[in-house]
């Protein structure tokens, strides 16, 4: 287990880009699929509120298997969207999901004890922003708590899913490893992290104040920024696979599922 020093992190960034540039239209294909997929079952009565957020563990694995095939040089194709429901870790996947919902529920629940609820009510569709009950300085103290609760949970998941469906671990044992490895690589996940809130925040905020100054109107601004997003948004699923590589090495054959 390699621990990398801290501006690995912003190299993890640039490896990212060089995999989804490899295959750009082809991951655009399966990140479309996986939201047009989740919309569907979000349509869905009741399960539709949980389900995509339980999933979560079993389609990252096809984005990581993804860049691992382009990394081979083979091609991408949207059936891959399934290789997690085929994985023999196909219920370990599953009962990390589990995990995902139980600790997401828990960090936001315990913002209600510090911002009254705004962030909860946010979350949950019970008051919209802007109203006189839900103060947008409440809600964002909300999301800060909520996002210090879960960050240990989310060192946990980090590298959870690849481990068990890559290295057959159990459940226990790949939250436990991936823990340690974000601990350890601490530095490395301080830059990776502050990189992505630099592109995902400041790139975006230039660009459409360019669209604005030439076009003048909020739509068209709000329409070029969507593919903007979407873009970023496959780059950043494709930064995890050499964040894994990085760490773990390559998967080995047999750690595939049949």
């Amino acid at each position: 287990m390699i621990v990398p020093n801290a501006m690995t992190g912003w190299l993890w960034v640039k490896q990212g880009l060089s995999l989804f540039r490899r295959q750009p239209a082809e991951v655009l294909t399966l990140f479309f699929s996986y939201m047009f997929l989740n919309m569907g079952i979000g349509l869905l009565p009741v399960l539709g509120q949980v389900l995509p957020l339980i999933l979560i563990p079993v389609f990252s694995m096809s984005f990581m298997q993804a860049c691992r095939q382009i990394d081979l040089g083979e091609r991408v194709y949207p059936n891959l969207l399934l290789f997690g429901f085929r994985s023999p870790a196909f219920v370990r996947l599953l009962m990390l999901g589990v995990l995902y919902l139980i600790a997401a529920t828990l960090a936001i629940s315990i913002s209600r004890l510090f911002d009254g609820g705004a962030f909860w009510n946010f979350v949950t569709n019970q008051k919209p922003i802007g109203s006189d009950e839900t103060p947008e300085s409440g809600l964002l103290f909300g999301m800060l708590v909520s996002g210090l609760v879960y960050l240990p949970a989310l060192m946990g998941f980090w590298f959870a899913a690849p481990l068990i469906a890559w290295k057959q671990m159990s459940l226990p044992k790949a939250l436990f490893y991936s823990y340690f490895s974000v601990f350890r690589a601490g530095k490395a996940f301080l830059v990776y992290g502050f990189a992505w809130m630099m592109i995902g925040i400041v790139l975006p905020t230039i660009i459409s104040l360019i669209i604005a100054v030439i076009v003048g109107k909020a739509t068209i601004v709000v329409l070029a920024m969507m593919p903007v997003s979407a873009i970023l948004t496959a780059v950043m699923y494709c930064s995890f696979f050499p964040i894994y590589l990085q760490i773990f090495g390559k998967p080995d054959v047999e750690d595939q599922p049949s």
